[in-house]
């Protein structure tokens, strides 16, 4: 592995992100990542986290167009709500912030008692949680479905409600429909590795796959023998759409784990809009690459999205960020 000592990770990684990002302000004592132009006047702030090990999942999101805050936590491990108050604090423009949260009950339970103690400062707070896992409910993890790829329709399109001065209600309301509106599934074909463990997190012999797979490794629906990049894709996408129905077009995330190149995300991208295609739906966005990874994880998600023209267009919106930019 690529580092000095487990116990440092996420401090050099915060380190190298200030030298690199200079638009950013990193604070990597107290683990927060803001928009170096924050608080932005009459913007509602967006303020996401999660634990490290998923990036460029939050902190690669944070800029113009979508988060204006994010918090890192350990290694899989959330955050804590002094993290959360600090970056809601730093980033309120007084438009009120929003609290972008992927259900998994260490992040719930912590970004829940933020929100309580940045309204006892006056800073005013609302919730959104990002549930869009169909492969399992009620995991040893979660109460309810997994937050996975969905988190970055979210941040990216209410992010970019609020950077058109929206008020919190609304960037509120877009960001649920979102989620509401978006459902996703994994393949893991070989395990991550953690740095404190410095080895796989999970027992997946050569020749086989997880379908269902979480972001942390979490088992998913079933393992089967080694299949080929179209019947993962249809399995994949057999998932989402029977989970969603889709009536209208969707924007389409295939993500990468960590580990598997752009080379194999493009051609399973190939067969994911094949099968969408022979499934009847209409695809308006597709969005390839590694965006919410599972530290070396080899693997691919899909996620789908049904939008209408007013998210199409906050899709579109120029964004700039360390992970997502375009338009600006």
């Amino acid at each position: 592995m690529l580092i000095n000592v487990p116990e440092t990770v996420v401090a050099d990684a915060l380190r190298g992100m200030a030298a690199a990002h200079p638009e950013l302000t990193v604070d990597v004592e107290n683990r927060v990542i803001v928009r170096r132009d924050a608080p932005v006047g009459g913007q509602v702030a967006l303020v996401s986290g999660g634990g490290s090990g998923h990036e460029p999942l939050h902190g690669g999101f944070v800029g113009p167009g979508m988060l204006t805050a994010a918090c890192p936590g350990e290694v899989f491990t959330s955050p804590v709500p002094d993290q959360m108050v600090r970056a809601a604090a730093a980033v309120d423009s007084g438009a009120g912030v929003l609290f972008v949260v992927k259900n998994y009950t260490g992040d719930v339970l912590n970004f829940d008692m933020a929100a309580e103690l940045a309204e006892d400062e006056g800073i005013r707070v609302a919730k959104v949680l990002v549930d869009d896992d169909v492969a399992v409910t009620d995991s040893l993890y979660t109460a309810g479905r997994r937050g996975t790829g969905a988190t970055l329709f979210v941040e990216k399109i209410a992010g970019a409600a609020a950077e058109e001065g929206r008020p919190l209600e609304q960037v509120e309301a877009i960001a649920r429909r979102v989620g509401d509106s978006s459902r996703s599934f994994g393949v893991a074909l070989s395990a991550c590795t953690t740095p404190a463990k410095g080895s796989p997190t999970f027992d997946l012999p050569a020749g086989e796959l997880e379908l269902g797979i979480g972001i942390h490794g979490e088992p998913g629906r079933e393992r089967r023998p080694m299949m080929t990049s179209g019947e993962i894709a249809e399995a994949a996408v057999d998932a989402v759409v029977t989970d969603l129905a889709p009536r209208n077009p969707v924007l389409v995330l295939v993500n990468g784990m960590g580990a598997t190149p752009l080379l194999e995300l493009y051609g399973f991208n190939a067969e994911v809009q094949r099968v969408l295609g022979e499934r009847g739906v209409a695809v308006a966005r597709t969005l390839v690459g590694n965006y919410v990874t599972s530290l070396d994880m080899a693997g691919a998600s899909v996620t789908l999205c049904e939008i209408d023209e007013e998210l199409l267009g906050l899709w579109d919106a120029p964004v700039r960020t360390p992970g997502l930019r375009w338009g600006m």
